[in-house]
């Protein structure tokens, strides 16, 4: 399962046709549609209500980490690759909990230059 695909195989429509340099676009648009919409069996929604709190974010990116790292050392592209993209996806709902997007995130690398 992806974690666009919320448990129920809905995957959205365009996420296979979103050429590449707009993919992190659309995923925080599908990811703040989650976060509005709230829907049933979305597991993006649970992470926005669930008891824990930004906690359970928090310890998805430290488990996510840890996997990209593991991943690494083992000379395993394809799941660094994987857990990579778990990474990112956790991170976009964390910036999307405080409120901040990807424009911010971009704002920021481009100072760093």
């Amino acid at each position: 399962m992806s974690d666009l695909d919320d448990g129920d195989g809905n995957v959205p429509d365009n996420a296979r046709t979103v050429p590449d340099e707009a993919v992190l676009d659309e995923l925080f648009a599908t990811i703040e549609s989650r976060k509005r919409e709230l829907p049933e069996g979305s597991y993006t929604a649970s992470l926005f209500t669930h008891e824990k709190g930004e906690n359970a974010v928090l310890e998805k990116i430290g488990e996510e980490t840890t996997e990209a790292i593991l991943a690494a050392k083992d000379d395993d592209l394809d799941e660094l690759t994987y857990e990579s993209a778990d990474l990112v996806y956790h991170l976009l709902v964390l910036l999307s909990m405080k409120d901040l997007d990807v424009d911010d995130l971009r704002a920021e690398l481009r100072d760093r230059f």
